[in-house]
């Protein structure tokens, strides 16, 4: 009897070891990780305040490695940390920081700079069908779609991404739609390919492989939050009152996470 109640313990420490194990790769998220979320916060600089909450979701299922996700919904927390009104010399500005990420009923520390952001028409753009004059012969369900930066996909298809004619990832369709693609460097600008040694597919939603920058809009990307400030977010007015809606789009990505937060001695853009 009491080798089989040692034996019941064992079986016990032993699921209780598995389960903190899994429990501690789903709060570790891997610097470079790319999240491509929806904006659920409409960010108007005539009435936004310091510490206002800023809240996003994480629009496709995002692979972390050895089979582990971040489930399309999952909930990424923010908060306004400044707003600037116009001058003479400088425009509008809203500074924020996207600081959380709610994971299994844990709400994990991150530390996120921003890649690109797309306003609700071009992500509406990028999920509608266009095939010239096949317009409405075709399923839209099998469409060609441009996705925003330029590349091109069948939406709603298992199938490749092309930039021209080279294949740059594949698109994919379980539950909810989205591509997989390894980033690039964007020619000429400062955004980079795969850092931190993270040079896995990510999933990036309605973006191009090379996405970058402000897309649609009134605001410019004034700072990434990549550098000194780092996680610090500095959206601007290109003209007139600066209001980022609720439905864009933003292509985060991981500067570190928990404890490592602050000792990344690079953050990626």
């Amino acid at each position: 009897m009491k080798r089989e109640f040692d034996m019941k313990k064992l079986l016990l420490l032993l699921t209780l070891f598995a389960l903190t194990a899994v429990m501690t790769a789903q709060t570790q998220i891997p610097a470079g990780t790319v999240l491509a979320v929806e904006l659920n916060t409409t960010l108007d600089a005539k009435n936004c305040k310091v510490g206002q909450v800023v809240l996003a979701r994480v629009a496709q299922d995002s692979p972390l490695g050895n089979g582990a996700f971040i489930k399309a919904g999952t909930q990424v927390t923010g908060e306004v940390v400044r707003v600037t009104g116009a001058s003479k010399d400088m425009p509008q500005q809203i500074a924020l920081r996207f600081d959380k990420i709610e994971i299994s009923g844990q709400s994990i520390p991150i530390m996120t700079n921003l890649r690109a952001l797309a306003s609700p028409l071009e992500v509406a753009a990028a999920q509608e069908q266009i095939s010239g004059d096949d317009r409405g012969s075709t399923p839209p369900w099998s469409q060609t779609i441009s996705l925003v930066g330029g590349d091109d996909v069948v939406y709603r298809e298992e199938g490749n991404v092309l930039s021209g004619e080279q294949t740059v990832g594949k698109s994919v369709y379980a539950g909810n739609w989205g591509v997989l693609s390894q980033v690039a460097a964007y020619p000429g600008d400062n955004c980079r390919g795969a850092v931190a040694g993270n040079g896995a597919p990510q999933a990036l939603w309605v973006f191009s492989h090379d996405a970058c920058g402000a897309y649609g809009g009134e605001a410019v990307i004034l700072h990434s939050g990549r550098r000194s400030p780092r996680g610090e977010i500095v959206l601007a007015s290109t003209g007139g009152n600066l209001k980022v809606r609720s439905g864009g789009a933003l292509l985060l990505r991981v500067n570190g996470n928990g404890s490592d937060m602050m000792s990344q001695t690079e953050a990626a853009k």
